[in-house]
């Protein structure tokens, strides 16, 4: 098996690709490109962001065909996609980091600053906070309830659709921390530096 970690100097991904490997089987392999074919013939595929949604989204389209490549796997095949931090965010129709910024409009819904009450929350959002699951979903396989994440960010992705959500963390309001829609996972935690149990949601989206 295949799993495809999409390079599109989006920042430092290391951390994500050492993890990946790190759970890895024998049968898997993990490979890290922006290479059409090699994401096209991809079983799977992550998706990391790290920087503003505007960055990313422009990091994205400067690849010729990327686009193109990640709507053809995810959406007309229908294979597994993790995103991660601003990877999960550009699922949304549109973002307002930066400026206003198109989204890749895999699930419908925006992404917004967090609301730190005046001042009262520190933004960015940055350490470890518990999640709460609110769905059944194929990545927190034996995962607790209320297990520590590690967050890093100031926007968040409000899904219009609230059946897409399958985890929210408590800081100043619910903010949404995992969706999943068919085939399409995502995760505003960073699982890759979120210890044991963030191994494990990794192992978990590479046995599916």
């Amino acid at each position: 098996m295949k799993v495809t970690i999409v390079d599109y100097n989006s920042g430092n991904i290391s951390s994500v690709i050492n993890s990946f490997k790190e759970v890895a089987e024998n049968k898997v392999s993990i490979e890290v490109t922006s290479e059409l074919n090699k994401i096209k013939s991809s079983d799977k595929v992550v998706l990391p962001g790290q920087g503003s949604f505007k960055s990313c989204v422009n990091a994205l389209k400067n690849i010729n065909g990327l686009v193109d490549s990640l709507n053809e796997f995810a959406i007309k095949n229908k294979k597994p996609l993790l995103g991660i931090c601003v990877g999960l965010q550009m699922f949304a129709d549109i973002g307002y980091e930066e400026t206003e910024t198109k989204g890749l409009g895999w699930i419908s819904g925006k992404v917004s600053k967090i609301d730190n009450k005046n001042g009262k929350y520190k933004l960015p959002h940055i350490g470890w906070n518990q999640i709460n699951i609110v769905k059944d979903s194929k990545i927190f396989k034996e995962v607790e309830n209320n297990s520590h994440m590690y967050f890093v960010h100031s926007y968040e992705f409000v899904p219009n659709d609230k059946n897409v959500i399958s985890a929210t963390t408590e800081y100043s309001t619910k903010v949404v921390c995992s969706v999943e829609k068919e085939n399409i996972f995502g995760t505003q935690f960073h699982p890759e530096k979120s210890d044991k149990i963030g191994l494990k949601i990794i192992k978990n989206f590479i046995d599916i």
